[in-house]
């Protein structure tokens, strides 16, 4: 009996030996699951480690990368920032964006009120998170772009539109309004880490009563002016086109004329070639062939008496020139083009024109009853 009682309390001590190994190593999981955790970092974010004690708490310069991340939950922490493009509307209307007016109004010049519908995207630069955090303590970007980047927005705009008339603003010069804007958001959101990547005026702006009917007179005012201006142009090109026309009728009737006068003058002087051409050809010889040319062999005769005798002409007063003299003119009068001539002939020497003379004529017989 003694000797089992020696083995039964070996076992009991074996087993107790067992659970209370067991419950140690229980306690050191507990410990070290207490102690270290493990968390991942999805795409489209980047990571922050924050230490919350020890010698080197707070945030960490150097971002920690995508993927698993294990880190101490009772003395560090992990942030997570968004690195994919955010968009906010600022509207005036309840159905985008937030449930109440959140448009952003601005002054001009002028002083008048204009107020606008506006839109930006951003994103945050990942090397850039460990600082943004340090400066906002907000990895939320949506309370980021309501608080520090709409003042930014506002601010600027009013910057902006205050160097700028209502009607610039209303009409050409909202595109450069939108330009400057964005360029001075862009400026401030860069030393934060923040990249600015569109802004934009959503719709139409929205103006006074009073200022939208100005513009609109003064913009059919503009109008009214452009149309007169357009038809001044039109008359001016009416008028110029009339000019023109009567400028090209009268140069065609004195070209007209030209031509005619000239056609006239070119026969005139082919005939007085043609006329001097004869008189130098003529001689006694020629005129006396004529005449017996056209003679039919009878006398003339008159009413009441008897036949009338040949007319005579006197031959030598028929050409007065020597003869050589006459045969060089003669060569140089057909040697003349008469359309190249540039002055008319002269005319003829009343001395050499043939006189023609008739003998008078017989008394008249009378008559017998």
């Amino acid at each position: 009996m003694a000797e089992r009682v020696v083995f039964g309390g070996t076992d009991r001590s074996i087993v107790a030996l067992r659970r209370l190994a067991i419950v140690a190593i229980g306690v050191v999981l507990i410990v070290w699951a207490g102690c270290s955790s493990v968390t991942r970092v999805d795409a489209g974010h980047v990571g922050v480690r924050v230490k919350l004690a020890g010698s080197s708490r707070g945030v960490q310069d150097m971002p920690t990368v995508q993927g698993w991340v294990f880190y101490n939950p009772l003395t560090e922490q992990i942030i997570q920032f968004p690195t994919s493009v955010q968009n906010v509307v600022w509207s005036q209307s309840t159905q985008e964006g937030a449930p109440h007016d959140e448009s952003i109004t601005f002054s001009s010049k002028e002083g008048a009120s204009v107020n606008a519908d506006i839109g930006i995207a951003f994103h945050i630069d990942p090397a850039d998170a460990p600082k943004l955090y340090n400066r906002f303590r907000q990895p939320d970007m949506k309370v980021l772009a309501n608080t520090f980047i709409r003042n930014a927005v506002r601010e600027s705009v009013n910057e902006v539109g205050s160097t700028m008339g209502v009607q610039e603003i209303y009409g050409a010069g909202k595109n450069k309004l939108i330009a400057d804007v964005q360029k001075r958001v862009r400026d401030v959101l860069a030393p934060e880490g923040m990249v600015l990547d569109q802004l934009t005026i959503n719709g139409a702006l929205r103006l006074p009563e009073n200022v939208v009917g100005a513009i609109n007179r003064a913009l059919e005012a503009t109008q009214n002016a452009y149309q007169a201006e357009n038809r001044v142009r039109q008359i001016r090109a009416e008028a110029d086109q009339a000019i023109t026309s009567a400028t090209g009728a009268a140069e065609a009737s004195r070209q007209k004329a030209k031509g005619e006068a000239d056609a006239i003058l070119i026969r005139a002087r082919a005939e007085a070639q043609a006329n001097e051409i004869i008189r130098l050809s003529t001689t006694p010889t020629v005129l006396a062939y004529r005449q017996i040319e056209k003679w039919d062999g009878r006398l003339p005769t008159f009413s009441g008496g008897g036949a009338l005798p040949l007319p005579t002409i006197d031959m030598t007063k028929m050409v007065e020139i020597p003869e050589a003299d006459r045969k060089k003119a003669l060569a140089d009068a057909l040697a003349i083009n008469p359309v190249a001539a540039s002055t008319p002939l002269a005319a003829p020497a009343p001395s050499s024109i043939p006189v023609v003379t008739a003998p008078s004529p017989a008394p008249a017989q009378p008559t017998r009853p």
